[in-house]
């Protein structure tokens, strides 16, 4: 074998490894879309402007494409199949997980929808596509879960935002119910994303019409509005979902569910450059007890009898 074959072969990446690279890419993303959502509804803007940014923005730069992926059955998916992953993953699940921060603040809406997305995926694999899930993988979950805890610090105890947890509850599950459903009808990841994207820009810009407030957006200046819309629309609305699609693909939704778990940690980090707040000791602390629970989780990682 040549030397220039030997280092194709050794530069080609298993499907596991690119599954975890893929993942990666859609945690590291969600965790500054959390930021910049917190930012932004703090700032000013509204759960419907957020709808319109993301899947208007999002609309825009795959429609060119639909065409060539066919648009009688959305590139093989079906307008039906299409329409319930935009239900799920959709303007209703930017709604809900914006809206909450109406109640809570961005620690708990950092640890509630990734955790819910999590622990609702790998139950639902195993009651729908009957995935089986070894012990020490709900062991490693539950490290995930205690470091979560840690992350979020004393803001959980703050108050009463037991709605805000509740609204970013239901966005957790709606994003579960769209994981299984990808799975289960074995939908390309790129297909599903632009079904997501196109389905949902033409149900979020009437319903922006309808209900948005223009001048209030205006007032936010364009560099607001054009950096929201490449966080939201561009990476969030596209290359996470995408990315996410390739991760559950390659690795199977039960694994591919742990991704959103790592989100509250790296939301955390974001939050730094975003909103200028340093982790506190605990807060690092919790980051290092979910990493160490990471491998366990996906299964990366068995201890020995």
């Amino acid at each position: 074998m040549s030397a220039t074959v030997m280092k194709s072969h050794s530069l080609m990446l298993t499907p596991t490894l690119r599954g975890l690279l893929w993942g990666l890419t859609a945690a590291v993303i969600w965790g500054g879309y959390l930021s910049f959502a917190r930012a932004g509804i703090t700032g000013g803007l509204a759960p419907l402007d957020f709808a319109l940014l993301r899947y208007g923005t999002a609309a825009l730069l795959v429609l060119p494409l639909l065409p060539r992926i066919g648009m009688r059955d959305l590139g093989g998916i079906g307008w039906g199949r299409g329409a319930v992953l935009a239900l799920l993953a959709g303007p209703a699940f930017i709604l809900l997980g914006t809206w909450g921060y109406r109640f809570a603040p961005l620690a708990h809406g950092a640890v509630v929808q990734p955790a819910t997305v999590t622990i609702a995926t790998m139950a639902l694999a195993m009651l729908v596509l009957r995935e089986q899930i070894a012990r020490q993988r709900w062991i490693g979950v539950a490290i995930v879960i205690g470091g979560l805890a840690l992350v979020s610090g004393a803001a959980m105890a703050q108050g009463e935002a037991w709605k805000g947890d509740l609204i970013f509850a239901a966005a957790g599950l709606l994003w579960a119910l769209f994981t299984i459903a990808s799975r289960r009808w074995k939908v390309d990841a790129w297909r599903a994303t632009t079904a997501v994207a196109v389905i949902g820009g033409a149900a979020a810009l009437p319903l922006w019409l309808a209900f948005g407030d223009g001048p209030a957006l205006l007032a936010q200046g364009w560099r607001v509005i054009g950096t929201q819309a490449l966080v939201q629309g561009a990476l969030s609305g596209l290359l996470a979902v995408h990315a996410f699609g390739r991760a559950a693909a390659l690795l199977g939704p039960a694994r591919a569910a742990i991704f959103p778990a790592m989100v509250p940690a790296l939301a955390v980090l974001a939050g730094i450059p975003v909103a200028g707040e340093w982790p506190e000791p605990v807060q690092w602390l919790g980051l290092a007890t979910v990493l160490a629970g990471l491998p366990l989780a996906m299964g990366l990682w068995r201890p020995r009898a």
